[in-house]
């Protein structure tokens, strides 16, 4: 076509060679990409640092100079190859070809383009060309990448699905290598509670859910499973969950409850710091002879209510742990209690509107939708636990607390109250 018009061919021959070369390296399908609409919209943060970073800035940028020493608009030149990278980066979103939009590619294409008109601008200065009328160039620049970008603007606020790719890998990343760290805790903590000879066979891990505001970022649940038991923690708090042996038989020991509990609070202190802080110990017996087994527990009051958290912890008279189950709850802020037991008993027998005596009543903090208070709660006893007939009354209102609760587990019998009404 140039030859036709009897017009200079080699730049208009290179340009056109390399805008096809363009197409074909972006828009020639692949083995890899998002969704449809989907686009990569993390920061550019590796930009002159990433091989393919790098590799979209020396596409763009020989096309552009090329452009620029054909028509001499170093800042229309400019614009266009913007707009051209980002109608490249529309359609590798909209079409299923396999390849990956990404604002990482759509800034490295631009920063090719700047880099190509600039070096271009210069050859023409150094080799005393006049540019093609400068402050025209100037005009249609500046509308041209105004117009791109309100264009691509548009269709990214509107039709497109951000995905942030780079914070994921770097996610993913950070995941890996905390989850070696955490099987070496795991395996410490599996050889603490079962014993020095412990080994780990497997361990598994899976993301929890964080249920507290502070806590931030993401949370592995990890169980190990080793010649003794399992066992499972949480981290990076470092919170032992639960465990059971897998030899659950009573042995025949010689320690009584004294020794067990004195066997239990260093293992407290050691892997339960948060639980055993404050908290009342109390340990139960169960059976009779040289194999009784005891169940020790521990609970933390605050002003007479019981907190959320909570240990048990099964020990045989070696001393050898059986199992245990920890709760790990921050204690909550509550506002003060102005119910007293007698009230919220008399409160509970109106409330119940059948006879009967209710002569269990336990202070503790429960959530009610999603904010923690001071509840009572009143039934028969029997049993020591929860039962169909136990009500719930907000110690600070007095008012009855219907549907589901939620907090902490339920307190048996054997956990008793708080140590002042002891």
């Amino acid at each position: 076509m140039a030859k036709a018009r009897s017009k200079p061919w080699p730049l208009r021959t290179a340009l056109a060679v390399y805008l096809v070369g363009i197409a074909a390296v972006t828009l020639l399908p692949g083995d890899a990409g998002l969704e449809s609409w989907q686009c990569d919209t993390g920061m550019p943060t590796r930009l002159f640092t990433s091989v393919s970073s790098l590799l979209n800035i020396a596409l763009f940028a020989p096309g552009a100079l090329l452009a620029v020493l054909l028509f001499r608009r170093p800042v229309t030149v400019a614009a266009a190859f913007g707009a051209l990278s980002g109608a490249v980066e529309l359609a590798q979103s909209a079409g299923h070809l396999g390849r990956s939009c990404s604002v990482t590619d759509l800034a490295a294409n631009a920063t090719g383009a700047l880099l190509g008109s600039s070096a271009g601008a210069l050859w023409i200065y150094l080799r005393r060309q006049s540019p093609g009328k400068p402050l025209r160039d100037l005009a249609w620049g500046m509308s041209l990448g105004a117009l791109a970008v309100l264009a691509v603007g548009g269709v990214f606020e509107s039709r497109i699905d951000r995905v942030d790719i780079v914070a994921r890998d770097d996610q993913k990343r950070a995941l890996a290598e905390t989850a070696v760290q955490a099987d070496e805790w795991i395996t410490a903590a599996a050889r603490g509670v079962f014993g020095s000879d412990t080994q780990v066979r497997q361990t598994a891990t899976a993301t929890a859910s964080v249920t507290e505001p502070d806590e931030g970022g993401c949370r592995l649940r990890i169980t190990a499973t080793t010649n003794h038991g399992t066992i499972s923690g949480s981290w990076p708090a470092k919170t032992l969950e639960s465990a059971r042996s897998s030899d659950v038989r009573a042995d025949e020991g010689s320690l009584g409850a004294r020794e067990v509990a004195a066997a239990a609070a260093r293992l407290a202190r050691e892997w339960f710091p948060q639980h055993a802080a404050g908290s009342v110990q109390r340990v139960r017996p169960v059976g009779h002879g040289p194999t009784t087994v005891y169940r020790v527990t521990y609970r933390r009051y605050a002003h007479g209510v019981l907190m959320p958290m909570r240990l048990d912890l099964t020990l045989t008279g070696t001393g050898r742990v059986l199992g245990f189950a920890a709760e790990t709850v921050a204690d909550p802020v509550l506002p003060p209690v102005t119910v007293d037991e007698a009230e919220a008993k008399a409160l509970a027998q109106g409330a119940a509107g059948a006879p009967g005596e209710f002569r269990r009543a336990l202070l503790l903090a429960r959530q009610v939708r999603g904010v923690w208070r001071p509840v009572w709660l009143v039934g028969d006893g029997s049993g020591g636990r929860a039962s169909g007939r136990d009500v719930a009354v907000d110690a600070v209102t007095g008012e009855r607390i219907a549907g589901e609760i939620s907090g902490a587990a339920t307190p048996t019998a054997a956990t008793g109250g708080p140590p002042s009404s002891r």
